[in-house]
């Protein structure tokens, strides 16, 4: 158990960091909030946000999947999606917008 407790939440952090990297060089705004106000483009952010977070939803399920293979000699699919859920996304969203936050504020600082 211990290793789908440190290793999905470390890709998923690798993950976050990369993306909210580009989203604070890019001087984008929070992630889902940008979602919520641009109505024109909201088609398109919403499909680009599906493959960032699907990106780390498969590679949660992978984990998540050798592990049971090595561990439990057998593939739950209920429980890779609910462990990818919790073990994976929620942390991917939850460090996301902070970093691009945090990059982008010193972007700013840098600039002036």
């Amino acid at each position: 158990m211990s290793f789908r407790l440190i290793v999905q939440p470390t890709v998923a952090a690798f993950f976050a960091v990369r993306a909210g990297w580009q989203d604070g060089l890019a001087g984008r705004a929070a992630y889902f909030w940008d979602i919520l106000q641009a109505r024109s483009q909201g088609r398109d952010l919403v499909r680009q946000a599906w493959k960032d977070v699907a990106r780390v939803f498969v590679a949660a399920i992978v984990i998540d999947a050798v592990y049971q293979a090595i561990r439990l000699r057998w593939f739950y699919p209920g429980e890779a999606v609910i462990v990818a859920i919790v073990l994976a996304f929620v942390p991917y969203l939850m460090i996301r917008g902070p970093v691009g936050r945090v990059v982008r504020w010193w972007n700013s600082r840098l600039v002036q």
